[in-house]
């Protein structure tokens, strides 16, 4: 007899590391949604297609509420690590996703982690870690920061399996800055600004949660 498929998560939050995962974790889940689940997909753009696929497969997996983040580069001088990233649109070599509810949810990190930067943008996805003079290429196309993930992780949460856009669900990204233009992490101080990064991912679940219940309500 064949297996039934799993049902979907209500709310899928999607990370790359262990480390990250950790965090969210460490954090308390404290008014998680029903249904609700951390994903870790594993570091590149090819194996965040290939997890959130999988997971979005069961059953109401067309109306997952998809939110990707973890850690990331930023690319705009004056940026420090421990900053937080809500994306408006991610890009990636197959196109552009628009956000949703980012106002709302930049409102929400700005409650759940007092005295943190919020910064709005473009989001770009790279294959590699970015460094030198490709951070200020990507940063003269108009994004603030850049990760291997999230633009992957949102272009499948909003494609049917023939790559046609299919969305219901609303999608979002939500990234800590790990490195800067003047912190890179090859440098003397990524312990610290690591450190900084961690504590802030830890605390961002409740301005998740509070994002989830507010894509719930009706639209005008």
């Amino acid at each position: 007899m064949q297996r039934r498929a799993e049902p979907a998560a209500a709310l899928l939050v999607a990370c790359a590391l262990r480390i990250e995962r950790a965090a969210l974790r460490s954090g308390g889940e404290r008014g998680a949604p029903d249904g609700y689940a951390v994903l870790r997909t594993g570091m590149g753009p090819r194996a965040a297609d290939l997890a959130v696929a999988r997971a979005l497969a069961g059953p109401g997996g067309d109306r997952t509420a998809v939110l990707a983040t973890g850690f990331c580069a930023g690319l705009v001088p004056g940026m420090n690590p421990g900053d937080l990233i809500v994306a408006e649109e991610t890009r990636d070599p197959r196109g552009t996703v628009t956000c949703d509810g980012t106002a709302l949810l930049a409102e929400a990190l700005a409650r759940a982690v007092p005295g943190a930067a919020v910064h709005l943008g473009a989001l770009t996805g790279s294959d590699h870690v970015v460094r030198g003079q490709e951070r200020a290429q990507l940063r003269a196309t108009g994004a603030i920061a850049v990760d291997m993930e999230s633009a992957a992780t949102l272009w499948t949460a909003t494609r049917d399996a023939r790559g046609a856009l299919d969305r219901r669900g609303p999608v979002a990204a939500v990234r800590v800055i790990v490195d800067a233009p003047e912190h890179e992490l090859v440098r003397i101080g990524t312990v610290r600004g690591g450190i900084s990064a961690f504590r802030v991912l830890r605390a961002v679940l409740p301005a998740f949660f509070d994002w989830h219940r507010s894509s719930l309500l009706p639209r005008r």
